[in-house]
């Protein structure tokens, strides 16, 4: 392989590791630690459209139920994010929706021990605040 070869194919592995490693862009990005109060205010997509994009970007959204809802800010983005217990699916599928645009963002599922593992994580984060 020349040394153009290998550009082309490090850059490609660069650009792919980069998109893989953060989610899709938002449109609003909150300073970090803007209050709870604050990010509601920031919001333009309310939490039933959102809810309503979630649901559509789950397999049998018809028999899939929304088991928790939260706006929070994520990675610098705000964020609608859904846990969406599916019929005869042991887990959740976790959606994130873009709290400006309504856009999902991401979808994937959590099997029972990794939801477990994010609930000790939201509760230590929540006694730093």
């Amino acid at each position: 392989m020349n040394s153009i070869q290998m550009l082309a194919i490090g850059t490609a592995l660069a650009a792919f590791t980069t998109a893989a490693a953060h989610p899709a862009a938002c449109s609003i990005h909150p300073a970090k630690g803007t209050s709870d109060q604050a990010l509601a205010k920031l919001a333009k997509v309310s939490k039933d459209t959102a809810q309503t994009s979630a649901l559509n970007a789950v397999k049998n959204s018809s028999t899939s139920t929304v088991a928790s809802a939260e706006l929070e800010a994520e990675d610098g983005c705000l964020i609608w994010s859904f846990d969406v217990k599916q019929k005869n699916v042991r887990g959740i599928q976790e959606v994130t929706v873009d709290a400006g645009t309504g856009k999902v963002l991401s979808s994937h599922h959590e099997s029972p021990r990794d939801e477990t593992v994010e609930t000790a994580q939201d509760a230590a984060e929540a006694k730093k605040k």
